[in-house]
């Protein structure tokens, strides 16, 4: 009686994890199949775009260019034109820009070739990687040196204001070319009364003695590393910035080293916009115009390389910049409309205020490399205007030349302007047809490994066999349909790698319990208790094994980039459906199979 009571409940899963696991996998499935379906080059043309022909007119003007349209779609105000040929999206941009009022609203994406009824569901294919989808890698070096120069400027004219205000006569400051300040004095309570100031106002800079008449100033390194790290990070969050601006999606920015930012942008072929936008470190500075020869002047050029006095210290920096605008003016010249800050809008307003009648100068700068690799910056006064009222938050500025030249400005304004300079150290362009070449390889290998351990687990471990291979199919499915759903998750080939060793890891889960059912087996065990005790005691190895493998998959995530996180998070996502599938499916399915066979003379 204690045997038949025990055989009721053994191998068995209550009916809600069936349901469980049957609505997982469809979910999973769903999620997976937009991604089979592949994607077409599209454009997309925002709702403030001000799309000049209607939908039905605008695929006629296209036929006749000689672009293939494959459909055109309409929702919220905005117009998808998707592709027949993918070679064609750039070509189908700079056309669209001629038809629209805004061609910064035009975006360069990819739809879902998927039917209707599948995406409306809120499903969407895995968005593939660099090397699967194919554009341009940009690797970028931001120069530190120029930000410590700024801050070595910065203390060098806070002392020489101290010096000023405090009579202290004989004493003198200047910079060397190691990069320490050096103050020299002519009385000692001098040294004392500087030391002092620069210990309060500058807790972060170091002063040592230098003899008995001066003191070296220098930042301390904790605080430069600091301050890199700071750059760095505002530095990427301004790529990310102008990457949108260019409408460009699935961009990768990441910080790779100590002050390098690598750049993916999938799907990219003609790279030229995105590089003149990346590469470019263009700034506003609002001057105080000066009068020629005055103590506190610096010099800049204009366009006609004549001398313009301005203050030392702008009035403005473009940080303050959150929108910029090109437009036509009253006199129809090219002017760009610029929108401050709360802060930036106070500090305009109030120099406005108190300088009008004056003249103030608007400076363009930006950076590049000369021949020997050195960074050298370059400032422009690009217009000089008479202040003739206060000024708000909003003002426009002119000279910056033709009208593509003041849209241009307008982008990086918008898009921020860099706290550290930026130069494009590297590049590489990745064609479609590469990329493709690299999808059927890794994929071909991927079925290749699945169909030999789909073959072997058959053949070998035969009926089981049989249960571990459905097992292994849902497994991918599983996988395929978090790839998807995951914000953020990319596919790329060193992840496809994560798939086929995904394979054999979700394997080697079924592999271990049935060794472990065989040697119950001839323990003299029946069926049914064999694969009862056999998932049992599988249980606690096979959570040590993908445990301890899994640290390795977040350590490769955490500390890694581009590639390697790509294999990274297969092999973590990989391992966590392998233990569902493999513990969870595959029990499920031979509890409902073989679990009430109790003989005792099945060959596993």
């Amino acid at each position: 009686m204690r045997e038949n009571k025990k055989s009721t409940i053994l191998n068995h899963y209550s009916a809600w994890k069936y349901v469980l696991l049957l609505v997982t996998i469809i979910i999973m499935l769903f999620s997976a199949l937009p991604t089979f379906y592949g994607e077409d080059a599209a454009v997309q043309i925002g709702a403030k775009a001000g799309l000049k022909v209607n939908s039905l007119a605008l695929h006629h003007l296209l036929e006749s260019q000689g672009v293939n349209v494959k459909r055109i779609d309409q929702a919220k105000g905005e117009t998808l034109i998707v592709l027949d040929d993918n070679s064609q999206q750039s070509q189908l941009k700079t056309m669209l820009s001629e038809q629209v009022a805004a061609p910064s609203e035009l975006t360069l994406t990819l739809a879902p070739d998927a039917p209707n009824w599948l995406l409306s569901l809120g499903f969407s294919p895995i968005k593939l990687g660099l090397d699967l989808r194919g554009g341009v890698q940009f690797l970028l070096d931001v120069e530190i040196e120029p930000v410590y120069t700024v801050h070595y400027d910065a203390l060098v004219e806070s002392v020489r204001q101290f010096i000023r205000g405090e009579s202290l006569y004989g004493a003198k400051v200047q910079q060397h070319s190691s990069g320490k300040v050096n103050i020299s004095v002519s009385d000692p309570n001098q040294r004392q009364a500087l030391r002092q100031f620069v210990k309060q106002q500058y807790p972060n800079w170091q002063v040592t003695n230098a003899g008995d008449s001066a003191l070296n100033v220098d930042l301390l390194a904790s605080e430069k590393i600091n301050i890199r790290d700071l750059i760095v990070k505002q530095n990427l969050q301004i790529m990310r910035s102008r990457i949108e601006q260019l409408g460009i999606t699935e961009a990768v920015v990441q910080r790779q080293g100590e002050h390098r930012i690598r750049i993916e942008l999938p799907g990219v072929q003609d790279p030229a916009a995105a590089k003149s936008v990346i590469g470019a470190t263009a700034s506003l500075a609002f001057y105080q115009v000066m009068q020629p020869g005055s103590v506190n002047a610096k010099v800049l050029s204009d366009e006609q390389k004549a001398p313009v006095y301005v203050a030392r210290k702008p009035v403005l920096g473009g940080e303050h910049i959150i929108d910029a605008r090109a437009s036509l003016g009253e006199m129809g010249l090219p002017e760009v409309v610029i929108h401050l800050d709360r802060e930036g809008g106070k500090i305009m307003s109030n120099f406005s205020r108190d300088n009008i009648g004056k003249p103030m100068a608007t400076s363009y700068s930006e950076y590049s490399r000369d021949d020997k690799g050195q960074i050298r910056q370059t400032t422009e006064v690009i217009s000089v205007a008479t202040i003739q009222s206060q000024l708000s938050d909003r003002f426009s500025i002119t000279g910056a030349g033709d009208y593509a030249s003041a849209q241009q400005l307008a982008l990086l304004l918008r898009a921020g302007s860099m706290t550290a300079p930026v130069t494009i150290v590297e590049e590489r362009t990745i064609g479609p047809s590469l990329g493709e070449e690299n999808i059927t390889n890794g994929f071909s290998a991927l079925a290749l490994g699945m169909a030999f351990t789909l073959l072997f687990m058959g053949l070998w471990y035969r009926r089981l066999g049989w249960i571990a291979n459905i097992a292994l199919v849902a497994n991918m499915v599983l996988l395929f349909g978090l790839l998807a759903l995951i914000p953020g998750a990319v596919l790329t080939l060193p992840g496809i790698a994560g798939l086929v060793l995904t394979v054999g890891m979700a394997v080697d889960t079924n592999v271990l319990i049935f060794e472990r059912i065989k040697d119950k087996l001839k323990e003299g065990k029946s069926f049914a208790h064999a694969i009862d005790r056999g998932f049992d005691s599988a249980l606690s190895t096979i959570i040590d094994a993908n445990f301890t493998t899994m640290i390795t998959a977040i350590v490769l995530y955490s500390i890694g980039n581009g590639p390697i996180q790509g294999f990274a998070l297969t092999l973590g996502l990989g391992l966590l459906t392998s233990m569902f599938t493999g513990i969870f499916a595959s029990r499920a399915l031979v509890n409902w199979v073989y679990g009430r066979d109790f003989s005792r003379d099945v060959k596993v």
